[in-house]
């Protein structure tokens, strides 16, 4: 049985099928799991035990009686704690929404249940799901299964985890800032930021709020990529009014076998550089890739002006979220924002100008992220995939006594500002653009490290395709002392 914590859905909904495991024992083997685990990392912050013990047997049941619930059927699973589940608390880790339950499921869990999943709990956040880490007032911290001094990332932290530990096959993530990606590539895990769109957030908003981002997307994470096509499968598609009149259907993968993709790569930026040991991981799994026949371009990337994209990000993304402030928070900032000289660059003076810019300010990061939409567009027409750093570095130590616009982590041995890290994240994510986070191996320090594939618009099964062509040289790897 301990060979199933680390098995991929695809695996155990096969043993499912084949009747040589019934939804009930594999229910109770990660409830177990979490009971002796959980304790460690914090990931799973509440279970369900009554409803999902009920919807396992109903599952065992149909299934004996040779009905079919979907590609699902019988699966459980957990979700990160954004995901409005009826009856269930959402509290983005805010100690004012703790007690908040919504009377409905999110068009995306309806679409997981509707499938045969049995979504059993939840994982933990970073208050409002906006850290690099995850701990809040509510739940506490969630640690990192290879290193418990460490982040799982943020803010699908708890999701990642979880994945890690081995308490759930397959998790339900969100992303505007590397919240999947950055937690993946610390856990050693898979994670897949769809392109925007194309996955609903009808009935997802959080409470109170009415206006949806164009930055921000729900996505899966798994052990294989092959579990995250099969997620993606499940959660694609247009909901609510959308569903009136659209249809979704993604184009095949422009190529499947390691040596037909054309690949570009980029290995730093100077507005971001990455850790030593890091590049030194990316060099390596890249050899690895041309020994394995693929032929990678190592200077292929669209012509970009970092800064300005950087820049640009910075606006959209802290400009959007300062609808959210306070009236006292905003004039607070508003202060701070008219006391900066010219020639502060800081990462909170970008913050604070960002979210007291003008409209025009705005529109003017909008006509840039347009512009350079265009870059990416003309190099997805001579490449198909273009791999890139996740972030800075592997994952750092847990911070909880600085406030984040203070942070520092340590990068090839030096300080640097904790929120560079955003560079990496808003270098696919203003594009809109699918990235499959794959991980790539350890670290000389035994930190798992992963890479971006980042694809053409619309194109998700081509980065798919890519991870589980590179299945034998980008795997889960257990860590160790969760066996």
């Amino acid at each position: 049985m301990a060979d199933l914590a680390f098995a991929s859905a695809s695996e155990l909904l096969h043993l499912l099928n084949e009747r040589k495991l019934t939804s009930r024992e594999l229910l109770e083997f990660y409830l177990n799991r979490i009971e002796t685990y959980n304790g460690q990392v914090n990931a799973v912050v509440y279970l369900d035990l009554e409803g999902a013990r009920q919807r396992a047997d109903l599952a065992d049941k149909a299934r004996a009686g040779g009905q079919n619930w979907g590609v699902l059927h019988g699966l459980p699973m957990t979700v990160k704690d954004v995901n409005n589940v009826a009856g269930w608390p959402t509290t983005y880790g805010d100690p004012a929404d703790a007690d908040w339950r919504p009377e409905r499921n999110a068009a995306l869990i309806d679409r997981l249940i509707g499938a045969g999943a049995i979504i059993f709990g939840k994982t933990n956040i970073p208050l409002h799901s906006a850290d690099f880490q995850s701990f809040n007032a509510i739940y506490g911290s969630t640690r990192n299964p290879w290193d418990l001094a460490r982040s799982p990332g943020g803010s699908s932290g708890g999701s990642a985890a979880a994945l890690a530990a081995g308490f759930t096959p397959v998790e339900l993530g969100t992303d505007i800032a590397g919240s999947i990606r950055f937690p993946a590539h610390f856990c050693g895990v898979f994670g897949h930021k769809p392109t925007h769109g194309i996955l609903s957030d009808q009935g997802n908003l959080r409470r109170g709020a009415w206006l949806k981002s164009d930055l921000s997307t729900a996505g899966p994470l798994a052990r294989s990529a092959a579990d995250l096509e099969l997620l993606l499968d499940v959660l694609a598609g247009p909901d609510g009014p959308a569903a009136k009149a659209w249809q979704l259907e993604l184009p095949a993968p422009r190529a499947t076998a390691l040596g037909d993709f054309r690949i570009g790569l980029i290995e730093d930026s100077s507005i971001a550089p990455i850790d030593s040991a890091y590049r030194s991981a990316i060099g390596n799994f890249v050899d690895q890739l041309e020994q394995a026949g693929a032929s990678v371009s190592r200077r292929a990337q669209p012509s970009l002006d970092h800064a300005e994209a950087h820049d640009a990000y910075i606006k959209l993304l802290r400009g959007t979220g300062a609808g959210r402030m306070s009236p006292a928070e905003f004039a607070a900032a508003l202060d701070i924002a008219a006391a900066l000289s010219d020639a502060d660059n800081s990462y909170r003076a970008q913050l604070r100008r960002a979210q007291t810019q003008t409209h025009r300010s705005y529109i003017a990061a909008e006509e840039i992220r347009a512009r350079l939409n265009l870059e990416w567009a003309r190099f997805f027409e001579s490449y198909d995939v273009l791999l890139c750093p996740v972030t800075l570095s592997a994952a750092y130590p847990v911070d909880e006594t600085t406030i984040r616009e203070d942070r520092k982590i340590l990068v090839s041995g030096q300080p640097v500002d904790y929120n560079d890290q955003l560079f990496w994240a808003g270098y696919s994510t203003m594009p809109s653009l699918p990235v499959t986070t794959i991980p790539i191996g350890l670290l000389p320090s035994g930190l798992p490290v992963g890479i971006n594939v980042i694809g053409p618009y619309l194109e998700d099964r081509t980065t798919l395709a890519f991870a589980k062509a590179v299945s034998t040289l980008a795997k889960f790897i257990p860590p160790p002392g969760f066996s």
